[in-house]
């Protein structure tokens, strides 16, 4: 048996308020403790987008209610409202702007991105969502306005080279990378279709082993766990997005007994680096424990995460997550979840 803190993953999207058909903070924090995270960031791109302290608030409180596991949040900008800066970051842990098109298309242009990082207080990060096309530029600007930048879900190996250059120039960045941004190809899109419609999209097979060349370069993993209905991925406009919460340990166990990645690896990318890029308090007695060797089948009639289904499903994986204490509670064991809603913490 392994023993591990309790992960944390600093990119998810629970969708609640406004579209809890599709996850809620109950099933989506359920989810979390069943893939091993004791604490999650939720992402501002509501429907109705968390851009105000008014929202943030609303937000928070619905959250109170439901989470079983640890959830703090990110706040959104579309470049107005800057007076309010000021008075949510205490309530939040980053700053988080689309640069490219993804779900909600609440995007900025460089310009307004300036201005942004000239409003922003220093002591958070602002996340960016910036693919090959902006990237470069992205960095300069918030290296320019001495702004700490995380780069979300980096997919290619012109992404990751050029943070590797901006690293080496001395910029205040790190990145991450989803699981499956490892462990899916553009291949795979093409069999899966609608289900592995993402932003960013799946690159090539030569992309994925750059990124597996160089995980030394990268700072985290996060799932950007993204659930959408079956139906509307289906559907001859489907939305982009996948779950992750509860797959992205079991595939990197599975590559830790392919030799792939060292546990120590894992604790790094999805447990230490999270927890000083955004500043987050842990607990010598929040914790999870994983059977190493066991082998089982990720099926999506399982998963917790009220979309019911992965990009994965089918899969057979090493390694599950058996029993999940948050601050010296036991909170999950052998696939129940054992606390009420509300057990978990709002952190900032």
């Amino acid at each position: 048996m392994i023993r591990l803190p309790g992960l944390i993953d600093p990119h998810v999207h629970l969708r609640d308020p406004g579209q809890t058909d599709k996850e809620d903070f109950l099933s989506g924090s359920s989810a979390a403790l069943a893939g091993g995270f004791t604490t999650i960031i939720d992402m501002p791109n509501n429907i109705n987008p968390v851009i105000t302290e008014k929202i943030l608030e609303e937000k928070i409180n619905v959250a109170k209610q439901k989470i079983v596991c640890d959830v703090g949040f990110h706040f959104g900008s579309l470049g107005q409202k800057f007076e309010e800066f000021k008075t949510i970051q205490s309530k939040v842990l980053g700053l988080k702007i689309y640069l490219n098109q993804t779900t909600g298309n609440y995007i900025v242009d460089e310009n307004v991105f300036k201005n942004i990082c000239k409003a922003w207080p220093q002591d958070r990060p602002i996340l960016v969502h910036a693919e090959e096309n902006v990237l470069e530029a992205i960095l300069e600007i918030g290296n320019t306005s001495g702004q700490k930048i995380h780069v979300c879900h980096v997919s290619s190996a012109k992404e990751l080279g050029i943070i590797i250059k901006a690293k080496e120039k001395g910029f205040s960045v790190t990145c991450g990378v989803t699981a499956h941004h490892l462990f899916l190809n553009s291949d795979d899109e093409k069999k899966l279709g609608a289900l592995g419609k993402m932003k960013p999209s799946l690159k090539s097979k030569e992309d994925v082993n750059f990124i597996w060349e160089n995980l030394n370069s990268i700072d985290i993993i996060e799932s950007d766990h993204a659930p959408h209905k079956l139906e509307e991925k289906k559907s001859n406009n489907p939305p982009y997005g996948v779950p992750g919460l509860e797959t992205t340990l079991p595939l990197l166990l599975t590559a830790m007994s392919d030799g792939r990645i060292t546990l120590e690896n894992i604790r790094r990318l999805c447990h230490d680096n999270a927890a000083k890029t955004f500043g987050i308090k842990t607990n010598p007695n929040t914790f999870i424990e994983i059977d190493e060797a066991e082998e089982w089948t990720i099926k999506n009639e399982d998963l917790f995460t009220k979309c019911k289904w992965s990009p994965f499903n089918g899969w057979k994986v090493t390694g599950k997550v058996k029993r999940v204490t948050i601050r010296g509670t036991k909170v999950f064991e052998d696939g129940k979840i054992l606390v009420k809603p509300g057990f978990g913490k709002i952190i900032s």
